[in-house]
């Protein structure tokens, strides 16, 4: 299956049912009432995240979302039948946009739900306008058009933390270890070309979310390779490990790909630039102890926090977990203040 992030879909909602205009029509009662029933509700077009799915391969492939019309109102004071819905399972993380690019709804929770074109109202039937003074209304509503129009949705994963780095650092061989994902992994570049999601258990029984994202190259954030398309993955994360391949496998050095790589963060905008980074030196199994003075020399110029491991024997892995789950939890609690604040903000004063 494709990976599928950005969407262009059609959304029509269904129209509601006309009113029944009706009078009885029974023997032995030759002035019967009117007895015209209420038109159905059109069907709404919605939207459920859920973490059962992890692209949107599905509203690709169907591109139109069309719901069902409600149905006429009937006499004898029988009501049309509502239209029915349209409620499609998307990730969580699918930002849904008007055509302006205007931001309809986010949806960052597990079971959280947009209706996206709501159906229109049924007509009122001609019973509904029975008076006192008015007992034989020959007349009914029409139903109410639905709601409709064009809306892009766009997927960002939900994660803790972003693996970042040139490819062929290791990401996937470490996300591999220390999760339940399993990506790809040789020992050529650009084995992902999709971003990977892992979840890690501390001991504790808590945990945090990694996302692998592809290997970056020079001009990522301008689109260039597999690009902005996929930093923007990262946007919601609250730790970014960089990767440094200390071997220099590809002749690259420690320095030259440390500022390749944060070069395209600073570029891609100041919502990456400004995250928590922590600095990751890969694969120091592999290197003699004065290449290891070598490697740490280059990385300690960036001021970053560093860390040596080997993903492959996983040397130096568990340090990096603590470390890393500390400063998730500094950002998770950071958070809980913030909107605490703001509620009160928005309360007044709190006795």
């Amino acid at each position: 299956m494709r990976f599928i992030d950005e969407v262009k879909i059609e959304v029509r909602a269904g129209n509601g049912g006309s009113g029944c205009t009706s009078f009885r029509r029974e023997k032995y009662i030759p002035k019967g009432g009117p007895d015209g029933g209420d038109g159905g509700r059109g069907g709404h077009v919605e939207f459920v995240a859920t973490a059962r799915k992890n692209t949107l391969q599905e509203l690709y492939l169907r591109k139109r979302l069309i719901a069902k019309n409600g149905q006429p109102g009937m006499g004898s004071d029988c009501h049309g039948k509502n239209g029915e819905d349209i409620i499609m399972e998307v990730p969580i993380g699918t930002m849904v946009r008007d055509e302006e690019g205007n931001l309809l709804a986010d949806l960052s929770e597990d079971g959280e739900s947009y209706i996206l074109a709501r159906g229109g109202e049924g007509g009122l039937g001609n019973a509904r306008f029975a008076t006192s003074t008015n007992r034989a209304p020959r007349y009914s509503q029409s139903g109410i058009e639905g709601e409709q129009g064009i809306r892009h949705l766009e997927l960002k994963l939900m994660a803790d933390v972003g693996l970042v780095g040139l490819p062929n650092a290791g990401k996937s061989t470490l996300l591999s270890r220390i999760s339940n994902a399993r990506p790809k992994i040789a020992d050529y570049p650009f084995t992902t070309l999709k971003p990977k999601l892992g979840q890690v258990f501390m001991d504790d029984g808590d945990g945090f979310v990694v996302a692998d994202i592809p290997g970056l190259i020079e001009g990522a954030h301008e689109g260039r390779g597999l690009g902005d398309r996929f930093l923007r993955h990262i946007e919601r994360t609250a730790v970014l490990l960089h990767l440094v391949d200390a071997c220099c496998e590809d002749g690259k050095g420690v320095a030259e790909q440390i500022v390749e790589i944060e070069t395209e963060l600073k570029g891609y905008g100041d919502t990456l630039w400004n995250k928590p980074r922590l600095l990751v030196l890969n694969k120091m199994d592999a290197l003699l102890d004065a290449e290891k003075k070598t490697a740490l020399a280059a990385a300690s110029q960036t001021g970053l926090e560093i860390f040596m491991i080997s993903s492959v024997s996983g040397e130096g892995v568990q340090l990096l977990l603590h470390k890393i789950y500390d400063r998730v939890l500094d950002v998770r609690q950071q958070a809980i203040t913030e909107a605490k604040q703001s509620g009160v903000q928005a309360g007044g004063t709190a006795l």
